[in-house]
């Protein structure tokens, strides 16, 4: 078997801090949500459908955590640039409607390199953020 190493990414351990932080923000809130983390790959580490939180929403917080990770940005950074007058119209179609273009998806940053990303979804699109940035703030 070819010897080498691979990518470096969020542990499992670290993927159930960040989701237990961004649930405990949640219950604060009063809303339930859709919390998933993905690895350095955009592959799914982690996910918790709250009790009460949207079952539509299991797939777009798995997509927002993707489409962080993919851009290496948050997803509502990319909102301006893909509306219809915006320089990247359309993107939000790309990757066979993968990507979520609204905020609620954050890379988990470790000295400078993306480890990972969460994605948050149920609530308005400014509660998703707020969840996100607990889960953030634990990792």
């Amino acid at each position: 078997m070819p010897q080498g190493s691979v990518l470096e990414t969020i542990t499992s351990e670290e993927a159930r801090r960040v989701i237990d932080a961004a649930a405990a923000k949640a219950t604060e809130i009063g809303q339930p949500m859709d919390i998933a983390v993905v690895d350095a790959g955009g592959n799914l580490k982690a996910h918790v459908r709250m009790d009460g939180a949207n079952i539509g929403s299991i797939t777009i917080s798995i997509n927002k955590a993707y489409t962080s990770i993919a851009f290496q940005c948050e997803t509502g950074d990319l909102q301006g640039v893909t509306r219809q007058d915006g320089p990247i119209y359309g993107l939000s179609d790309a990757h066979g409607g993968r990507l979520a273009v609204f905020p609620g998806g954050i890379p988990l940053v470790r000295n400078g390199s993306i480890m990972g990303a969460i994605g948050v979804s149920t609530g308005t699109i400014e509660q998703d953020q707020e969840v996100a940035e607990a889960g953030v703030a634990a990792y």
